[in-house]
């Protein structure tokens, strides 16, 4: 585990593998490690993966100040130039995908293609703005029932039914006693405010987006959405529900490195 300062904050990042820089970013409440850390080996076969932690996850140490958009993606394309990696391709989950976008749009030089997963151009939507109203509610007063909401919302029916109940309970506990809570609370203020369509609409990089077609966190229609927003971008919908790194691996790393292959060629 690496870090380098920005502003005033000790940014962790991984860095594995060696070839073309890849630079993944994680979701709310996530971080280097859970978001991503079961996929790295098979990334970095071909590539030099490097995985930041933006404030309010993993290793990263701030001052708890308020987030956005422009800290964090300043904070994840430092990291990206501290591993060396430049141009790099770029993977943002979640959160991440509207950290992404903003890098791709503000920092075009150091980008070669993007690949955006359940993602999201603004909370300017009336579920998701009542969603994460609930998870700041429940991350100051019951974290046990956020963890389980999470459960049913971030894994498609399917797959959340075909878990034992020791995988849930594990899963649960995991949530519980490993999340950063606070940091979790601060992501969550930035997706209530969250608002990257100007960024979508200037991206002029080869870009995949991915959709979960089982996604009760951030429906697919944003994922289409930002499909729609960026010239030439391919769309494509995972049988999934909103974690799919977690639910569907194997098609997520089949579809990303196809991508990235693509362009390779």
């Amino acid at each position: 585990m690496a870090k380098v300062n920005v502003a005033g904050v000790q940014v962790a990042y991984q860095v594995d593998g060696h070839g073309p820089g890849l630079v993944l970013v994680h979701g709310t409440g996530g971080d280097a490690q859970t978001n991503w850390g079961h996929l790295v080996e098979r990334f970095a076969v071909a590539r030099t993966v490097v995985r930041p932690d933006y404030s309010g996850s993993g290793e990263t140490v701030d001052h708890g100040e308020a987030l956005s958009v422009d800290k964090l993606a300043e904070q994840v394309v430092a990291a990206a130039d501290a591993a060396g990696v430049m141009p790099f391709d770029l993977v943002g989950f979640s959160l991440g995908a509207a950290v992404a976008v903003y890098i791709a749009a503000e920092y075009p030089d150091r980008v070669r293609s993007v690949v955006l997963l359940a993602g999201f151009a603004s909370a300017h939507d009336a579920r998701l703005k009542l969603q994460f109203a609930l998870w700041r509610h429940l991350i100051k007063t019951d974290r046990a029932a956020l963890a389980r909401l999470i459960l049913l919302t971030g894994f498609s029916p399917g797959f959340l039914s075909s878990l034992s109940q020791q995988q849930i309970d594990d899963s649960l506990d995991a949530i519980v006693t490993g999340n950063q809570w606070e940091g979790m609370g601060r992501q969550v203020e930035l997706d209530l405010t969250l608002d990257v369509r100007d960024q979508v609409r200037r991206i002029d990089k080869p870009t995949l987006v991915i959709g979960c077609t089982h996604d009760h966190m951030v429906p697919p229609a944003h994922a289409r959405e930002l499909a729609s927003m960026i010239a030439g971008a391919r769309y494509a919908e995972l049988a999934s529900g909103h974690l799919a790194p977690l639910e569907r691996p194997d098609e997520f790393v089949e579809w990303v490195n196809s991508f990235l292959l693509a362009g390779d060629r």
